[in-house]
């Protein structure tokens, strides 16, 4: 079983559940572990897989309570780095159809910095690049592409996922567009949403915006469709993969739920890139990564929600 390495975010949620989508009208919020690669990271090992966090946490109870969170899902957590920066915050409010909103305080997330030693180990593994705030500047940004160079000269399986969030990039879609292109580049494997995929492309047609990611270099694209299902395309073909039926709550974590689940079956093959070009094998794998990602939208809360392969057998 190959490691699966998860870089960027780790911070505190602060849900507000069934209180709307506008974080105005909100008035009670509850503490959760969240950040996007954390999430991927804490999926790939309740699946029973071997999953590594790279980032950066506050110093603070926070941090404690953050790091402390990912061990007890048994993620290795000896890559995460502590300092003195506050550990950065997330208020999420939570509609009545599950649909969020997001407010940023960043602390430390950008501090990370790159380690050479970490950067030797990234080799003829899984490297998930995931974390929405690691283009925004500080230190982050340029570990993140360091190791970036570092998993492509080594010979690992590239994973990239952009989770753009609004919030952070409001007058500055271009600035993000921008910095992502180069991850698609050598990427092996990318998943998008719907509106990430054709913000990415520039088009307003799914498979056009999947050709372009195509010709950028990126030869396995997921986009994941809600309640649809998701749209995995090659350069040669394109198949819409349904979802199964969930009762969604809350749609935080469903994507990285479901690029945990399908990273966790990539790193139990001997060659997760020739993995990738078995179209037939790849489907069956997104099907269940489909079930991991419906599984989770039936609970509050990104990591509390997250199947174990028990759940989705029986799902």
């Amino acid at each position: 079983m190959k490691k699966v390495y998860c870089i960027g975010e780790l911070l505190i949620d602060f849900v507000a559940e069934n209180q709307g989508k506008d974080l105005t009208q909100a008035v009670q919020f509850t503490k959760k572990a969240g950040g996007a690669p954390a999430n991927v990271a804490c999926a790939i090992s309740k699946l029973g897989g071997s999953a590594v966090f790279v980032g950066a946490v506050g110093q603070d109870a926070f941090g404690q309570f953050l790091v402390d969170t990912l061990h007890l899902h048994g993620v290795d957590t000896s890559e995460a780095q502590r300092n003195q920066n506050f550990t950065t915050l997330a208020f999420v409010s939570i509609a009545a159809d599950g649909e969020r909103d997001f407010v940023f305080s960043r602390g430390a997330d950008k501090t990370l910095t790159y380690q050479s030693s970490l950067g030797k180990q990234l080799n003829q593994v899984i490297v998930h690049f995931g974390a929405a705030t690691s283009f925004l500047g500080g230190s982050l940004e340029e570990a993140y592409g360091r190791y970036l160079s570092d998993a492509k000269q080594g010979g690992s399986t590239i994973c990239f996922d952009p989770n753009f969030r609004t919030d952070l990039w409001k007058n500055n879609e271009e600035t993000f567009v921008t910095k992502c292109h180069p991850y698609i580049a050598v990427a092996d494997l990318c998943k998008f949403s719907h509106e990430e995929a054709l913000l990415l492309s520039g088009k307003n047609d799914l498979p056009e915006a999947c050709a372009y990611l195509h010709q950028l270099g990126c030869p396995v694209i997921c986009v994941t469709l809600g309640a649809e299902g998701t749209w995995v395309s090659t350069p040669t073909r394109a198949v819409l993969v349904a979802s199964v039926p969930a009762q969604a709550v809350d749609t935080t974590g469903a994507g990285d739920a479901f690029i945990g689940c399908l990273l966790q079956q990539l790193a139990e093959t001997t060659a997760p890139k020739e993995t990738l070009h078995q179209e037939e094998q790849l489907l069956k794998m997104v099907a269940k990564a489909n079930q991991a990602g419906a599984f989770t939208t039936q609970k509050f809360g990104a990591i509390a929600a997250l199947p174990t392969q028990a759940d989705l057998s029986n799902y």
